[in-house]
């Protein structure tokens, strides 16, 4: 397992622009084989495998929809409820190339999300997936009102600023920089069965520093 930063891709991309995180550990571990992915912008945890055999039992489980996965989504509004499902399917969408939508044409997607903090503009959700479409937390959590705090692509927000909370606030330069301008979502936690001993194991990956500093902003100023 590893705890990958935002910004850095899973896989090298084909024009060698971002650093990736198959690339670093392979220098340290050597030969390494890809499991399953997260967006380049999305941070927290990756598993890889060393092996063939350790490659095929992990990834049927993956296939198999037997992993337990958990993000943290720092979303927009406040929930109405504690917790819900969202059942709806998902597709590409022939509108913006790169992008997914829902669609009864779709796959299957279904997301499971638990308020684990909410403040008066903003939520930190608990999202368990249990399908793994592309975008399908992004695209799910904005299908019902609630996309990331930061996501340009589904939430017309590539950033958040601090001002949002206060409004008197004035920054000390002359342009405001953001509070963060990343994906409000990070891969906290697997659940899954160890290729060697076969039995559960769960590994979590700890909020990074960005998403910790957010937090602590909308803990004091976002009641």
């Amino acid at each position: 397992m590893a705890n990958k930063p935002t910004g850095v891709t899973v896989i090298p991309d084909r024009f060698g622009k971002y650093v990736s995180l198959q690339g670093v550990l392979e220098k340290e571990y050597g030969k390494l084989f890809i499991v399953h992915r997260i967006d380049r912008d999305t941070s927290g945890l990756i598993c890889f495998a060393k092996n063939e055999h350790a490659h095929r039992h992990i990834s049927m489980q993956f296939q198999n929809h037997e992993v337990k996965k958990i993000y943290k989504a720092v979303v927009k509004g406040r929930m109405a409820n504690k917790s819900g499902i969202i059942e709806s399917p998902i597709a590409e969408n022939p509108a913006k190339p790169g992008s997914m939508m829902v669609s009864k044409r779709g796959k299957e997607a279904i997301s499971l999300w638990q308020v684990d903090e909410a403040f008066r503009q903003t939520s930190m959700l608990d999202v368990e997936i249990k399908t793994g479409r592309t975008h399908q937390i992004r695209v799910h959590l904005a299908s019902i009102g609630h996309p990331l705090l930061v996501d340009e692509l589904y939430g017309n927000a590539p950033a958040f600023f601090f001002s949002s909370l206060k409004r008197n606030y004035k920054p000390s330069g002359e342009e405001e920089r953001p509070t963060i301008a990343r994906l409000t979502l990070h891969a906290y936690q697997l659940t899954l069965l160890h290729p060697a001993t076969n039995q559960p194991i769960t590994v979590s990956a700890p909020l990074p520093k960005d998403l910790e500093t957010l937090l602590k902003l909308l803990r004091k100023y976002d009641l």
